[in-house]
């Protein structure tokens, strides 16, 4: 009985935790809100990006995995090239797909 506590105690806590950092060259990428296309912006793709939303038997924070979800999304954008990006449909097991923009000069 006690090591599967033990085992419980050690895993929760990990559920918890941000484990996608923003890169340096994804800080200019901003997310727009779902709809139609922003205005004066040139569609470049999708980006489809992936995180874990459970650990073991522990769903996660619905919050913390859509925040890594934007997160990931954000430092792909610049190598789409992006600068803006959408999503395309809520996060759906640990997955999310962001329309991809580059708008402005």
């Amino acid at each position: 009985m006690l090591r599967p506590l033990s085992v419980l105690l050690l895993v929760l806590p990990l559920a918890a935790c941000t484990w996608v950092s923003l890169k340096p060259e994804a800080k200019q990428v901003r997310v727009v809100p779902a709809g139609p296309a922003p205005a004066g912006c040139t569609r470049q793709g999708e980006i489809e990006v992936s995180v874990k939303h459970n650990v073991a038997f522990y769903d996660r924070d619905a919050l913390k995995v859509r925040d890594e979800l934007e997160t990931l999304a954000r430092n792909e954008a610049p190598g789409v090239p992006a600068n803006t990006l959408q999503p395309l449909g809520e996060p759906s097991g640990g997955s999310q797909r962001f329309a991809a923009f580059q708008c402005g000069p």
